[in-house]
């Protein structure tokens, strides 16, 4: 392995691909078709073969540079006792489901079958013998590549909570500092970049609730929020910067404030291009509190699409047909984007090793006319931000891990292109301009609209109560001077962050496990109720707490069976 990546002088860019790794919490909460399992698939088919693909570009003399968010509920899980014997389960089972396919196989005659299920069977025996050789331990492996400089991890917000529609700040802070806590203890360093759920962003300015829930009022610009945590720098959608506003401008050595016309007159400068950093300030008189990276849209289509992109292309892996009623594995192609189900052809590995090279060579090519488009435009290096969902690679798209190494391969050895991470390249290269954003996410028509609509808006209901009972009891119970009170309201704050998670209403809202997602909400909402009127009976009479009733003390337990993440709950989280 090199000590350092190669020196580019005559480098026009940086490249920086970052992938969003998160699932919900689902430890203790069923297997499948919801809950576990997709904990382990994700594992199998993304977290490990990604971390192998760093390994091989080592083993290959390349330098790969790779920004990965693991965000603080993801982390929890795979840090957890549960879900490490959970997954050595799931492995030995998918061997062996593998094993048992080839005697169906054999049985019926095709040779081509039981080949495929052969390599299934190896995939998972070489990823259960990886998976023992770091220790059983995804995050510490990840972290070790951090250590080695060819991976930067973001955190984020404990649960994925979406902030922007969120009721209090408090309630957003705590979110921010829970998150920042867990992954600070699990991975042994604080991280400087943050993704911000849902790339979902709300400037400074007046607020309007989604619900008829108080009255609208002014609020600042989450990027204040993260950066009061010691946050550098966090990513959004690419309309967030090119519909941005100027606020303020480095010349001659010094700051100074712009009109929002600023970014009109002088595109040569860069303003409002996702090829450069921005810093971010939505008060209107300030210097950056943070900076931002946005999603290159040009270069990344082709990538996320399913319907355009290069995951849809004949020749790989279809995701949806499977052999046999449960858990079954795959051995059929695309064959084509219209093609049904019942008319997919068998898979043949051998045929995608041509067609990954096209995909690569393609991308790679955006790339660089990316990067000379915007030194054409401007005069300066630019960067191309590439932000994907981690799963899209490996588990959606079988062969996505493979296009990531040949990507990185390509690019190490390109002398026009230079593989960073993100804070590699803040650090590099000197951000001139500061910009006011405007609201807005990665979601459907880049706005809130998957996260609040007439199927989810309920929730929001409920989670603003939940979120002023805490808020209140936080405040009015002496819980610094009883611990009992103290012990209940950590697991309530362990119930809010859980509840808060944005997962729910999104698979709620795509139809994708609407019973499940409804199902694991109302729990966590369940249980919070039960927790903070059991602190405040308790905090009432000190007596209380030996007269718990045979329920009590079971809904007490059931909770701390179920839910065993973020052991270490601190109440001042919620403090302003």
């Amino acid at each position: 392995m090199p000590d350092a990546p190669p020196d580019k002088p005559n480098a026009i860019g940086s490249f920086c691909l970052v992938l969003h790794g998160h699932l919900p919490y689902v430890l203790h909460h069923g297997t499948w078709p919801h809950g576990e399992d997709w904990l382990y698939e994700a594992a199998a088919e993304t977290y490990l073969p990604i971390l192998a693909m760093l390994d091989a570009c080592e083993y290959l003399n390349a330098f790969p540079k790779l920004t990965m968010g693991l965000t603080p509920v993801l982390l929890e899980q795979l840090h957890h006792e549960h879900f490490k014997k959970g997954f050595e389960h799931y492995l030995n089972d998918r061997a062996e489901k593998a094993r048992q396919d080839q005697k169906e196989f054999d049985k019926i005659g095709n040779g081509h079958l039981k080949w495929l299920a052969e390599r299934w069977e190896q995939m998972f025996t070489k990823l259960l013998a990886q998976f023992e050789d770091i220790g059983r331990d995804i995050p510490k492996a990840y972290a070790e590549h951090v250590k080695a400089g060819r991976v930067e991890l973001l955190t984020s917000n404990a649960t994925h909570a979406y902030m922007p529609l969120m009721l209090n700040d408090a309630s957003i802070r705590a979110q921010i500092r829970a998150g920042v806590a867990s992954s600070e203890r699990i991975l042994g360093f604080k991280p400087g970049g943050m993704w911000f759920p849902e790339c979902a962003y709300r400037p400074n300015g007046q607020w309007h609730p989604p619900i008829q829930w108080g009255h609208p009022h002014n609020r600042c610009g989450l990027e204040h929020l993260a950066a009061d945590e010691g946050i550098h720098h966090f990513f959004v959608e690419s309309h967030l910067v090119t519909e941005s506003k100027s606020e303020q401008v480095f010349n001659d050595g010094m700051w100074c404030k712009v009109g929002w016309d600023e970014a009109a007159k002088y595109p040569h400068r860069g303003w409002r291009s996702v090829n450069e950093g921005h810093g971010v300030n939505s008060d209107g008189n300030g210097l950056a509190r943070l900076w931002v990276l946005a999603r290159d849209q040009e270069a990344c289509e082709k990538v996320w699409s399913g319907d355009i992109g290069y995951p849809a292309s004949g020749e790989y892996l279809e995701f949806h047909k499977q052999w046999g009623p449960r858990r079954g594995l795959r051995y059929w192609k695309i064959t084509g984007a219209k093609t049904d189900l019942g008319d997919k052809h068998l898979y043949y590995p051998q045929d995608v090793e041509g067609k990954l090279h096209e995909h690569v060579s393609h991308f790679c090519s955006v790339i660089k006319q990316r990067l000379h488009h915007h030194r054409n435009l401007t005069g300066r290096n630019g960067v191309v931000v590439a932000t994907f969902d981690a799963e899209l690679f490996g588990h959606w798209w079988h062969e996505g891990v493979d296009f990531i190494k040949n990507v990185m391969l390509s690019l190490n050895s390109d002398p026009e292109v230079k593989l960073q991470t993100s804070m590699e390249y803040l650090h590099d290269v000197f951000v001139d301009k500061v910009v006011t954003l405007p609201e807005g996410s990665w979601g459907e028509e880049g706005d809130h609209r998957v996260w609040t609509n007439d199927q989810v808006n309920w929730m929001w209901e409920i989670e603003y109560r939940c979120e002023s009972t805490f808020g209140r009891l936080t405040h009015e119970l002496d819980w610094e001077n009883n611990k009992e009170v103290e012990s209940l309201l950590k697991k309530a704050g362990r119930e809010l962050l859980l509840l808060q998670a944005s997962d729910w209403p999104f698979v709620i809202r795509r139809g994708q496990a609407v019973d499940y997602g409804i199902k694991r909400y109302m729990q966590h909402v369940s249980r919070f109720e039960t927790l903070t009127d059991l602190a405040e009976k308790v905090a009432q009479d000190s007596k209380y707490l030996g007269g718990l009733t045979e329920v009590e003390k079971h809904e007490i337990a059931d909770a701390d069976l179920h839910d065993v993440i973020f052991p270490e709950i601190d109440l001042n989280w919620w403090s302003v």
